[in-house]
Parts: structure tokens; C-alpha cells; sequence
């Protein structure tokens, strides 16, 4: 990778899909295709959030009359998925990408050991230039579990891979001062900065920031708003404007760029240390220490203890030779699981445990180094 990688989450909603028509536009899809591939062969990682499914679906079945209900939308969604998924193989093929399908479901994210399984599953494909295509997982969510719209659904895995950039693509050119079709007057925001969105910018945006505002621009400004807080930069721009995506990674002017409150470290951290398991803990030895000081993941041939009780997927601190707490991170076994592998060499873990989540106690990519 060039030494200014981006990692890259792409959000593609119905409307740039199918170009406005009723049903997918191959040529818009393809020229999608074209510019992934030149980003990923410039270096950067980059995921998909992808809409479409259900319209996909409604195609599929000739455009019956159907009520709005979420059982019909989750049929629809149920026959549009993989058919959506084959347009996007084959298309993506054409430029020797490889890509991976991941539904999500809001208890995938909120809950630690689901969290940790799709973290670690979309970090393994980003790392092998495989372009994951996540959706909603329409066909199961209930109201409950629902994230609702892939706009947010886009914030929430750009803050699960800790991601540079999230590019949500749409039908209009950005963020206007009013509504461009009903006012000859409106102007494109081109930036917006600071710590608070202004009530302005909400507003012209379709809703109020109470959230009572639904749909269209307004989830997307809700979508930049948590991924800004999470050290994400955002644009929201045309996904009709030729090259859109090399144009807006190089810095060039287009659409609304959202910049970040924080940067990714510090999100991570706060992050991590709000939810840190009380009590419990890992320590290591002197060389384990050092590993980690230089970016290496935990394993467990460095540990010395584990205490207290944590489960697979909980926070949990971690303490040098000195008793000093010199990181923090999710870790991949239970405590019990852990005193059973410490000091013990990662190949020996499936003998010992019955199973292996991997070498590493926890990942690199999962910690963050304290002091």
C-alpha cells in the first residue's frame, strides 16, 4: 500500500443503482466497478454498502402490487440480495475483483462478541483486497434489531473498521441551503466544520436534529454525524459525477465534505476505555510488552496471567511486567480460555482449547496502546 492509504467506505443507494429508472443500471454499476479497482490498485481498502435489494426483488417479479409491509419487503428482499449480488460478481470480475457478501443486523454491532466477529471478518477482507458488499440483513431484522437505513448503516461500519473516508453517494450534488427543485435561490454546501453541526445545515437538510425528520438527505446527515464522531471524514456527493471517487480521494472539491470532530486513535480510545471490563485483565512479560510498543498483537506465549472474568469480545486492560496498564483492547477468548493458552505457542491453541479464533489474544487492529 502507497504511504497514504485510505481505508474506504462507499454508500451506493437505490436511485445511483438503478440512475432514477426502475431497475438496475448496468453501465452505472460498471463504471462503480472501474473506479473500486483503480482505488484498490492505488492501495486503499474499500467496502461497499449497498441498497438495492429490495427494488432488485420488485424487478424480479415483474413489479407486482404488493403491500408495505415489512414481510413483503423482507420477500422482496429475500429473491432481490442474490441477485444483486450475482450483477455485482460478475461485474466486478471484469476488473479482477473479488468480492464478499455481509449482512448486518444492529445486534451484529451492539453486541461485544458479534461486534468482534464482523470487525475481525471485514478486517480479514479489506487486508486480501477482497471488496465486502454490506447491506442491511432485510430477510430476519425485525423493528427491534433494525438499523433502518443504509445510510446509517454506512456510519456504523466505518466506525467498525475504523475507516479514513465514507463517501455516501446519492441522486443530488450534496448538502443545499434549501431545497434545490423547489428554490432557484439554493446553494451547495461545501464544507462543514466544527464541533456541532449547525441547526442551519439540519434543517436544510430535510429535518429537525431532534431526528424527526425521515428519509433522503436528512439519515444521511445523521449518517455523517456518527461517522465524524468516530474520526471519519464525510462526503456526501453525486454518484452520477464521472469519477467521482478518485476526484473526491484526491481532495478535489465536490459535494459536501464533513470533516471529523476526532481522529480515529482518540475515538478508539475513548471508545475502549468507556468500556472496559472492571476488575479483570491480562498481564504480560517484558517481551510481550515490547511487541506490542511496536505495533504486534498480543499472543499468547507473552502472557503471564489472566484475571477476573471477561468473555470473548470484552474490553479489557492490559498490564506490563511493572503492573502498569500499557494497553487496552477486545480480546478474542474468554479469561478461562486464556489461563488455559498462557504461555503457551498459537499453534497449540486448537489442541488445547478444542478451538481457535486465531493466533492473537487480541489483535492489533483491535487495541490501542496506553501511557
Amino acid at each position: 500500500m502507497h504511504a497514504d492509504k485510505k481505508r474506504i467506505i462507499i454508500k451506493v443507494g437505490t436511485s445511483t443503482l438503478t440512475a432514477g429508472t426502475s431497475k438496475l443500471h448496468l453501465p452505472q454499476i460498471t463504471a462503480l466497478a472501474q473506479q473500486l479497482a483503480e482505488l484498490i490498485k492505488r492501495g486503499d481498502q474499500v467496502a461497499l454498502v449497498s441498497s438495492g435489494a429490495i427494488a432488485v426483488g420488485r424487478e424480479r417479479l415483474g413489479y407486482p402490487a404488493l403491500p408495505k409491509s415489512i414481510p413483503a419487503k423482507q420477500m422482496l428482499a429475500a429473491i432481490g440480495q442474490p441477485r444483486l449480488m450475482n450483477v455485482y460478481e460478475q461485474i466486478f470480475d471484469i476488473y479482477g475483483l473479488k468480492v464478499a457478501q455481509v449482512l448486518l443486523t444492529r445486534e451484529d454491532i451492539s453486541d461485544r462478541k458479534r461486534y468482534i466477529n464482523a470487525r475481525n471478518t471485514l478486517e480479514s477482507l479489506l487486508e486480501q483486497g477482497v471488496v465486502p458488499v454490506v447491506n442491511e440483513n432485510d430477510t430476519v431484522a425485525t423493528d427491534e434489531i433494525r438499523i433502518g437505513d443504509n445510510d446509517n448503516l454506512s456510519a456504523l461500519v466505518a466506525n467498525l473498521v475504523e475507516a479514513d473516508l465514507l463517501v455516501i453517494l446519492t441522486d443530488q450534488e450534496g448538502i443545499y441551503t434549501a431545497n434545490p427543485s423547489r428554490s432557484k435561490d439554493a446553494q451547495l454546501i461545501r464544507e462543514v466544520r466544527g464541533a456541532e453541526i449547525p441547526k442551519e445545515i439540519w434543517e436544510a437538510a430535510g429535518g429537525s436534529q431532534n431526528g424527526l425528520g425521515t428519509g433522503g438527505m436528512h439519515t444521511k446527515l445523521q449518517a455523517a454525524e456518527i461517522a465524524r464522531r468516530s474520526g471519519t471524514e464525510v462526503v456526501i456527493a453525486s454518484g452520477l459525477e464521472p469519477q467521482i471517487l478518485q476526484r473526491l480521494v484526491d481532495g478535489e472539491a465536490l459535494g459536501t465534505r464533513i470533516y471529523a470532530v476526532v481522529d480515529k486513535l482518540e475515538s478508539r480510545k475513548r471508545f475502549m476505555l468507556a468500556g472496559a471490563v472492571p476488575r479483570a485483565g491480562i498481564r504480560i512479560d517484558a517481551g510481550a510488552a515490547a511487541a506490542l510498543s511496536e505495533g504486534g498483537s498480543l499472543l499468547p506465549v507473552g502472557i503471564s496471567e489472566a484475571y477476573g472474568k471477561f468473555e470473548r469480545g470484552d474490553i479489557v486492560r492490559v498490564k506490563d511486567p511493572a503492573g502498569k496498564d500499557c494497553a487496552i483492547g477486545l480480546v478474542n477468548y474468554a479469561c478461562e480460555d486464556v489461563k488455559k493458552i498462557t504461555g503457551k505457542r498459537s499453534s497449540e491453541i486448537e489442541s488445547l482449547l478444542g478451538f481457535a479464533y486465531g493466533d492473537e489474544v487480541i489483535h492489533h487492529n483491535n487495541m490501542t496502546l496506553l501511557g
